[in-house]
């Protein structure tokens, strides 16, 4: 094949990434996305696996890695369960920075068999590019070990932290730096496992102080960090494919991160740099004063519901622990056919990574049509009879309007509390990932449905229907 023929078939399958992101971006057409982004990764592969001659690699070890590749990711696809997608992704994240690392250290060693040298005398463009691949790709491989750790439970979620934390973390980004100047000029072999092993341990040192509520963030923050480690490696061995794909990663990542900051009122750079998330989870809260709450039976919420004119579900992280997507949905749909008009409130983090709601949404085959983004129908609330939270905490709490002291204030929330009257489904009077009491518990209008998410609907499926 010829190095023309083949730069045009990267072209195309970099067209189909783009249309993969722009599919992506509207649940209705994010099947079409996925299919687009399938079809380019698919050609991008083959084509290169055709051009491989030329650069002297194994074509016969290229395609069983590709084959026991191929076969662990389809078990793994095949036998996870949505609520465990978060730390899957975290997990894949990992890989990818860890595939950064070793294609560097490939380069490092046989700068030759990639047109960028020889040893001793690779070329100082390569050098920088590779050195900044390598930092980026090992602080993805750590950081999104802890991430993923925390999201399984392995390791606690509560933030980490210890005097000069952040002071440590600057000073081990300059070190980095100093570093990259010292191998750029002398490719000395300590200066790269230097920069190797201090951004191991960034990676390490910038998650831990981030707690569990802030984790919808760290997943779109380590898929920006991905996408540049493969976009720097890409430089690094003049592979135009593997820069427009690391760069569109990266940039569409560094596009989520900014939103979900916004939705919880973080700092975007404080997120880039890992310093949020420790000092909030260390603050404090309003005394809520009287906690009595007044807790209701399915039979009160199919009541209350079925002759509600409006009702708005605001689903949270709980319905996906129960797996009560489906249960939901035909509860909804029973209300509909009663006539309620009924919409569903999605808050940009709720769950425990960008979306995630409504890949469960979608997966109970909810029509596309009634649901909404926070600032669609958080207006809405003031005239809506009902609101039934499902498993949904922190998004909710009004304290983020009010309480100065509490770690979530001026986080965006969805405005629950307007509403005429609140079903709350939670397992348990406990807390959310914030570790603050809610409020909205305690009011009047509040009822609080005490169960298994799942449980509950089904509860409330069967007094509709009698």
């Amino acid at each position: 094949m010829s190095v023309n023929f083949a730069a045009l078939l990267y072209l195309v399958a970099s067209v189909f990434f783009i249309l993969a992101l722009k599919g992506l971006s509207h649940p209705e057409t994010s099947r079409r996305g996925n299919t687009f982004g399938i079809i380019g990764m698919a050609l991008a592969i083959v084509t290169t696996l055709l051009v491989l001659p030329e650069i002297g690699l194994s074509l016969v070890g290229i395609l069983a890695a590709v084959l026991i590749g191929g076969t662990i990711g389809t078990v793994i696809a095949m036998r996870v369960e949505m609520t465990a997608l978060p730390q899957l992704v975290a997990a894949f994240h990992s890989l990818v920075g860890l595939a950064a690392v070793f294609v560097a250290v490939a380069a490092f060693y046989n700068p030759s068999a990639y047109g960028i040298g020889s040893p001793g005398d690779i070329k100082l463009s390569s050098l920088i590019e590779m050195s900044i691949g390598t930092a980026i790709g090992a602080i993805t491989f750590t950081g999104s070990i802890i991430a993923f750790a925390k999201l399984q439970g392995i390791m606690s979620g509560k933030p980490i932290v210890f005097p000069g934390q952040h002071w440590l973390n600057l000073a081990l980004g300059i070190i980095t730096v100093l570093l990259v100047i010292w191998l750029a000029s002398s490719e000395a072999d300590a200066a790269f496992w230097l920069i190797v092993a201090i951004s191991l341990a960034l990676g390490i040192l910038i998650i831990i102080p981030i707690g569990g509520a802030d984790m919808p963030v760290v997943i779109s923050m380590l898929n920006s960090y991905s996408g540049w480690a493969a976009a720097g490696i890409g430089f690094t061995l003049e592979n135009n494919l593997l820069i427009i794909a690391g760069s569109l990663v990266g940039s569409s990542g560094a596009i989520l991160s900014y939103i979900m900051c916004k939705g919880m009122n973080r700092s975007f750079f404080n997120v880039i740099l890992g310093g949020f998330g420790g000092e909030a989870a260390a603050g404090g809260g309003a005394d809520l004063g009287d906690r009595t709450y007044h807790q209701g039976s399915a039979e009160d919420a199919a009541f209350m519901m079925k002759n509600a004119d409006r009702v708005i579900i605001v689903p949270g992280y709980g319905m996906a622990v129960a797996q009560a997507q489906h249960a939901l949905r035909e509860m909804a749909d029973l209300l509909k056919e009663d006539g309620v008009d009924v919409k569903y409130a999605i808050h940009p983090v709720a769950g425990r990574m960008p979306g995630h709601m409504n890949v469960l949404l979608a997966e109970a085959n909810v029509p596309y049509d009634e649901v909404f983004e926070m600032d669609e129908l958080n207006r809405e609330f003031g005239e809506t009879d009902v609101a039934f939270v499902i498993g949904a905490n922190d998004v909710t709490n009004p304290v983020a309007k009010t309480d100065k002291t509490s770690p979530i204030y001026g986080m965006p929330v969805l405005n629950v509390d307007e509403a005429q009257n609140v079903l709350f489904v939670k397992r348990s009077m406990g807390s959310g990932y914030a570790g603050i009491d809610n409020p909205l518990f305690y009011m009047d209008k509040t009822r609080m449905l005490l169960a298994d998410a799942k449980k509950m609907c089904e509860d409330i499926v069967k007094a509709l229907e009698q």
